[in-house]
């Protein structure tokens, strides 16, 4: 039986996310208890080494390496995922999900491939699935599309949702350095990941991409169907060429709806520069 007077939740990874979706609810549990009418009470954290000391200090008798021992639990009211990757996390979401426990992810990658199979999960067990740190986490984007624009016909989006690449255009612009220099720089400061392939090749900005015309569409895109172009390819030179033309060179997410035959089509695609 669940406690209503506790929102019960469990956390899927316990990485530099997971620890600061820790530390927010510590730092405002009065607040948040007031505004959702309940107190948030942690029941369980899923991580890969229960033994690793970690910056949040975390109730040892919270961890565990069974996540899908956590997910299976009758008094889970929501699971928050911060693992990411596709599987087994899709089997762990799914289960939650049909059992009637909300989710909350970050996770694009298993979003941008398999956004359907979780919504049918959601719908089939009565729970809700919200993932608006999937994309642009900062903006207001994605409850805006699945809400107060539902109603709406939306023809075309387009918007920058990859920062590391965002940074290392802008540094090539602003410095006259090349692409390696300004990747080395991004990464010095934390703005690259160690292996910076799903930024500077475009596959982050393409589940995004995808994501964002599933929603704005209605339809269902993956990533596999987003035309994808990184900018690793980049130069100097190139930046230059922008410059005489009035353009500057960015990774633009790109998703459009296109009218013509028996009914219109959903094209997206993560390329391309803007004017100035």
């Amino acid at each position: 039986m669940k406690d209503r007077h506790a929102v019960r939740v469990v956390l899927l990874g316990c990485g530099t996310v997971g620890s600061q979706v820790l530390t927010l609810p510590r730092q405002q549990a009065d607040e948040l208890a007031e505004r959702i009418g309940a107190r948030l009470e942690l029941v369980g954290v899923a991580v890969r080494d229960t033994a690793r000391v970690r910056e949040v200090p975390i109730d040892p008798t919270l961890l565990t390496t069974d996540a899908a021992s956590l997910v299976a639990r009758e008094d889970v009211d929501i699971v928050i995922e911060l693992i990411g990757g596709i599987d087994p996390v899709r089997g762990w979401l799914t289960t939650a999900l049909k059992r009637g426990t909300s989710v909350v992810t970050a996770n694009k990658a298993l979003l941008a491939n398999d956004a359907a199979v979780l919504h049918d999960a959601a719908l089939s067990g009565g729970a809700d699935l919200y993932y608006e740190a999937a994309v642009a986490g900062a903006i207001p984007l994605v409850r805006p599309l699945r809400e107060s624009l539902h109603g709406d016909r939306i023809s075309r989006v387009i918007g920058i949702v990859n920062g590391t690449t965002n940074y290392i255009l802008s540094a090539m612009n602003e410095t006259g350095a090349g692409f390696a220099e300004c990747l080395a720089k991004a990464t010095e400061l934390g703005y690259a990941e160690a292996d910076p392939a799903a930024d500077v090749d475009g596959h982050d900005a393409a589940a995004k991409a995808a994501i964002i015309a599933s929603l704005a569409f209605h339809t269902r895109v993956s990533a596999a169907q987003v035309y994808t172009e990184g900018i690793r390819a980049i130069t100097s030179d190139d930046i230059a060429s922008a410059t005489v033309l009035g353009c500057t060179i960015r990774l633009l997410c790109i998703a459009e709806r296109i009218r013509g035959g028996a009914k219109p089509t959903v094209t997206a695609s993560a390329c391309g520069c803007t004017r100035r």
